[in-house]
C-alpha cells in the first residue's frame, strides 16, 4: 500500500530471554491506584478507577542490564517519577471479566510514568485535560517484559524505586486499590483491548522530582529491573 510518507517504525519492547519483541499498540494508565499515593495527591483513598493514555511512541525501552538515557523534557521544572507494574496484553477483548483476565495477559514489566507535574497541576486548576503533563516524548520508560507464567507471585511482589541510590518509593503490588484483574475488567468495558496494549497500573506513595544527572533504578520482584539516567 502506498503512503504519502514512510510510516514510523513499530514501537516495541524487549521480552526477557527471547529474541522476539513485544509490539506496542496503546498505553493505558490507571490514576491513583494506591491509597497512600491517592492521599498524597489530594484524593480520598479507594475511589472508582479512572484512566488516561500516553502515545505508543512515548515508550522508552530499556534493554536488560543497560541503563537508558532520558532527555529532560521541555516546558517543565518539576519532572516527577512514578514507578509502576506494567501489564502487557497478549489477547485482546472487550467486557473481559476479572475472573478471565489472566488469560489475556502476555506478561509484566517494570515501568515509569514520568510526569511534568507542574504542567499537570496547572491543567487541573483550569479544569483542562492534562495530557501535556503525562503524554510527552519518552514519558513511558519500560524494562523487558517477563512472560506471565514465569512470575506466578506477581500479585504480592515488592515494588521499589531508588534515585541516586536513595530509596524513594517502596510498596507491594498487593496494595493496589484495583488489582490487575479488576483493572482489566474496568478498562475493557471502556475500550476494546488489543494485543500489544500496555497497562501502567498505578504508583505507590513517595513520588517526587528528579533533575538532570539523576539515576533512577526501579525493580519489582521477579521482573527485569530498569535503570534510567536523566540528561
Amino acid at each position: 500500500m502506498p503512503y504519502v510518507f514512510a510510516p514510523s517504525p513499530q514501537v516495541s519492547v524487549p521480552v526477557a530471554g527471547r529474541s522476539e519483541r513485544f509490539p506496542v499498540h496503546r498505553i493505558y494508565c490507571v490514576g491513583r491506584n494506591y491509597v497512600e499515593h491517592a492521599l498524597e495527591m489530594g484524593g480520598t483513598g479507594r475511589e472508582a478507577p479512572f484512566f488516561f493514555m500516553k502515545p505508543a511512541d512515548a515508550v522508552l525501552a530499556a534493554e536488560p542490564g543497560v541503563a537508558v538515557a532520558m532527555p529532560y523534557p521541555t516546558l517543565t521544572s518539576n519532572l516527577h517519577h512514578e514507578i509502576e507494574l506494567v501489564v502487557a496484553i497478549g489477547i485482546g477483548g472487550s467486557h473481559i471479566k476479572a475472573a478471565d483476565a489472566a488469560s489475556h495477559i502476555f506478561g509484566y514489566a517494570v515501568g515509569l510514568d514520568m510526569t511534568r507535574r507542574d504542567l499537570q497541576n496547572d491543567m487541573k486548576k483550569q479544569g483542562r485535560p492534562w495530557s501535556i503533563g503525562k503524554g510527552f516524548d519518552h514519558s513511558a520508560p519500560i524494562g523487558a517484559i517477563t512472560p506471565a507464567a514465569q512470575v506466578p507471585g506477581i500479585a504480592c511482589a515488592a515494588i521499589h524505586l531508588q534515585v541516586n541510590g536513595q530509596d524513594r518509593q517502596h510498596s507491594t503490588i498487593a496494595k493496589l486499590i484495583w488489582n490487575v484483574a479488576e483493572t482489566i475488567e474496568q478498562l475493557s468495558a471502556a475500550w476494546t483491548l488489543q494485543p500489544g496494549d500496555l497497562i501502567f497500573t498505578g504508583t505507590p506513595e513517595g513520588v517526587g522530582a528528579v533533575v538532570r544527572g539523576d539515576t533512577l533504578a526501579g525493580s519489582i520482584d521477579g521482573l527485569q529491573s530498569i535503570q534510567i539516567h536523566i540528561e
